[in-house]
């Protein structure tokens, strides 16, 4: 639905979660496709965090979000997605019920150096029934295992699609973000 303004039609907001663990990628995705320079909350890590955050997998990891990630993209006139970051440490976790407030769908992005570390995030939208996708970042740009496989050890239920993906190329993500969309509406389509 859209609405209509003295300078043309208003787009159809569209709130969207990317979670996952600490150093999948959520922040450079958001980065690789907003259209505007993203709103970032990153600070150095710390000797102090580096005791707290697992940084096994990611040891050249410098920065982290403390808060959340914003950015925007516009997948045509009629619709505008905003995209959320959250933070991938436990202790931040405190914030995640504040962005997934209207949300219509959350990507959960996902490292298969360090699948466990996705769960929480699989287990949240779970039981919040917020509808998700598993997007594998493949960083390497190499597909180590199939999306068969990845939502079989992730337990996943037969509806959740599992997509793969470069965190870091544009084009991937908006692939990511339309897979999104598209699974939220074919759960939401109301039989005739």
């Amino acid at each position: 639905m859209v609405s209509e303004r003295s300078d043309g039609p208003i787009p159809l907001a569209v709130k969207i979660l990317v979670a996952g663990g600490f150093g999948v990628g959520k922040t450079t995705l958001v980065s690789a496709v907003s259209e505007i320079r993203p709103l970032q909350t990153e600070e150095v890590l710390t000797n102090v965090g580096r005791d707290i955050d697992d940084v096994n997998g990611v040891e050249s990891k410098r920065t982290t979000t403390v808060a959340m990630d914003f950015g925007r993209i516009s997948i045509n006139d009629d619709i505008v997605l905003y995209l959320f970051g959250t933070p991938g440490q436990d202790r931040f976790w405190f914030l995640w019920d504040e962005l997934a407030l209207g949300a219509l769908g959350a990507v959960v992005l996902a490292d298969t150096r360090r699948l466990t570390d996705c769960f929480p995030s699989v287990d949240y939208f779970e039981r919040r029934k917020t509808p998700f996708l598993v997007a594998v970042n493949c960083f390497d740009g190499v597909q180590k295992h199939s999306a068969d496989a990845i939502a079989k050890a992730l337990d996943l239920d037969t509806d959740v699609p599992v997509v793969l993906c470069d965190a870091r190329d544009r084009r991937s993500v908006k692939d990511v973000l339309i897979a999104l969309v598209e699974h939220v509406m074919t759960l939401k389509r109301v039989p005739a």
